[in-house]
């Protein structure tokens, strides 16, 4: 059974799993559906329609599921859906999606979401992502899996991060950060590439060393954009389980709308 605390208000259509627990204060509305072991700190708002996976940690005063702030929503049905094991602590904010995009903002699993963290419609996050504290992400933007998002970092709609990349505290992310790279400042600058992250990740230094070697094409070896692609495809083939992170950037430079940051 789900423990509530008296002071709490759930509205009859929610669906709280096995041990999900409720503290004082919360509000949670209709359409939310919470899965098991989730705690839901005082204070809370959930609102629906939203999906909660399983073993979420929700500290309080967060905000979920609360309408886009986009005034081209005229109330159609949405959703926000959160995954596994997320901690989200104190104060953040997550909105559901509009009709522009999928309807879905989405945050996947094992995500570490620190105070004041802002998720605004259409964001899709991926997985064991930081999102360090009063860090902005506008609509429709994407994060990859394992990036790390500085504190009080804002980043521009539509714009995306690449998995495994990393933007220092303060940044203004204005364009698409590729896969592995790390970046800062106002205007964003690349400022090499998340070696340290690869190594804890278990990289094996022959992909580590290939990481370099895309980062050196990319961004010191003179080579045009088109130039650097080509030249990042040779790779293919010539590190033991590395193919998969030459495909990575190729797929994301290739998809990039708002232009990288270079």
């Amino acid at each position: 059974m789900a423990s509530v605390h008296a002071t709490a208000i759930v509205d009859a259509t929610a669906e709280l799993a096995a041990g999900v627990s409720v503290g004082p204060y919360a509000v949670i509305g209709a359409g939310v559906v919470v899965g098991e072991g989730t705690s839901i700190g005082a204070h809370c708002v959930i609102e629906g329609p939203t999906v909660i996976g399983r073993d979420n940690r929700i500290f309080s005063h967060a905000a979920l599921g609360g309408a886009p702030q986009d005034m081209k929503y005229r109330g159609e049905p949405t959703q926000l859906v959160i995954g596994d094991r997320n901690t989200i602590r104190e104060f953040c904010t997550l909105n559901r999606g509009t009709a522009q995009d999928v309807g879905i903002t989405r945050v996947g699993d094992d995500n570490w979401i620190m105070a004041y963290v802002h998720i605004a419609h259409d964001v899709q996050v991926g997985h064991r992502t930081i999102l360090a504290n009063n860090a902005t992400l506008a609509g429709h933007v994407h994060v990859g899996d394992w990036v790390i998002v500085g504190g009080l970092s804002g980043v521009h709609q539509f714009c995306k991060i690449g998995a495994h990349a990393m933007t220092g505290f303060q940044s203004h992310v204005s364009q698409d950060v590729p896969p592995f790279m790390m970046v800062s400042g106002h205007p964003l600058a690349e400022h090499g590439f998340n070696i340290e992250g690869l190594r804890r990740r278990g990289f094996s230094r022959e992909r580590i060393a290939l990481v370099k070697q895309m980062h050196r094409l990319l961004y010191r070896s003179g080579l045009t954009l088109e130039q650097a692609r080509g030249a990042i495809s040779a790779l293919a083939g010539t590190v033991e389980g590395g193919d998969d992170d030459v495909r990575l950037l190729l797929d994301f430079l290739a998809a990039a709308k708002r232009g990288i940051v270079r």
